[in-house]
C-alpha cells in the first residue's frame, strides 16, 4: 500500500483530560518505575498466571504494579449488565475471557471511554453511553499486536481485512495475554506480539498514522503523527 509521508501531526487536546478510572491512566504521560530494568531482566508471573502465558515477559519493561497482580479477568461484573448480556447473547458468544473499560483513540485523534470486552471467540467494542455496539472483530481476523518497549499503557490490534484499534489501558498486560492465549485456542495459530517504540497503524481504512515513544525524565512521552 503505498504511504502519504505528510508530516501533519495529530494534536490531542489536553485542556480537558478525560477522567480515568484508575490512578495514573493518563497514556501520555506514565510515571517510570526506577526498579525497571531492560537487559535480560525476567520478570516474574502473576501467582494466577503461568509463564507460558505471558508471551511478552522479559521483553517489555513494565511497571512493578503489574509484575505482581492478580488476574481476574471481568472487571465490569457482565453478568449484572442485561445489555452486555443480551448483546453476547445475540452474537451467541457465552464465555466472557475480560471486561473493562479502556480509553480507545479515534481517526481525528480524540479519546474515547469504551468498553473493552474479549470473549472466546471475538472482541467487543461498546459505548458505555448508549449501550450501542461499536465493533465486534472476531478473534482469527487479529493479525498482531503491537506494543512499545517502555511502561505506557498503549497497545494497538491490527486487523488487516479492516481497520485497526489503538488502545490505552492500565491492565494492557491482562489484556494482551487473554488474547494470545484466545486466539491459539480458537485457531490454532500464535499471535504475534511486536515491540518498537514507533509503529503505524490504520486508524481508518484511508488513514495510517504512526505512534512515537520516547522515554523522558518522570515518563513515557508520546506522539502519534500522520503518515
Amino acid at each position: 500500500m503505498e504511504r502519504l509521508r505528510s508530516q501533519r501531526r495529530v494534536h490531542i487536546d489536553e485542556s480537558q483530560p478525560p477522567r480515568y478510572d484508575h490512578a495514573n491512566e493518563d497514556p501520555s504521560e506514565t510515571p517510570k518505575d526506577n526498579d525497571d530494568r531492560r537487559s535480560g531482566y525476567k520478570l516474574r508471573p502473576s501467582k494466577n498466571v503461568t509463564e507460558d502465558q505471558e508471551p511478552f515477559m522479559g521483553v517489555k519493561v513494565r511497571r512493578r504494579a503489574s509484575l505482581h497482580r492478580d488476574y481476574k479477568g471481568d472487571y465490569l461484573d457482565v453478568p449484572s449488565h442485561p445489555y452486555l448480556m443480551k448483546l453476547l447473547q445475540k452474537q451467541g458468544d457465552n464465555q466472557v475471557l475480560f471486561a473493562d473499560k479502556v480509553l480507545k483513540f479515534t481517526g481525528s485523534g480524540k479519546m474515547k471511554r469504551r468498553i473493552f470486552l474479549i470473549t472466546d471467540f471475538a472482541i467487543y467494542i461498546v459505548d458505555p453511553d448508549t449501550d450501542a455496539l461499536k465493533r465486534r472483530i472476531v478473534l482469527t481476523a487479529v493479525e498482531k499486536i503491537c506494543l512499545s518497549e517502555l511502561s505506557d499503557n498503549f497497545f494497538a490490534i491490527i486487523i488487516p481485512t479492516e481497520y485497526d484499534l489503538l488502545m490505552a489501558s492500565t491492565r494492557k498486560t491482562e489484556i494482551v495475554t487473554v488474547l494470545v492465549d484466545a486466539t491459539k485456542n480458537v485457531s490454532d495459530y500464535d499471535l504475534e506480539v511486536d515491540f518498537s517504540n514507533r509503529f503505524e497503524y490504520h486508524a481508518a481504512a484511508d488513514l495510517v498514522k504512526e505512534i512515537q515513544f520516547e522515554e523522558v525524565e518522570g515518563g513515557v512521552k508520546t506522539r502519534i503523527v500522520r503518515k
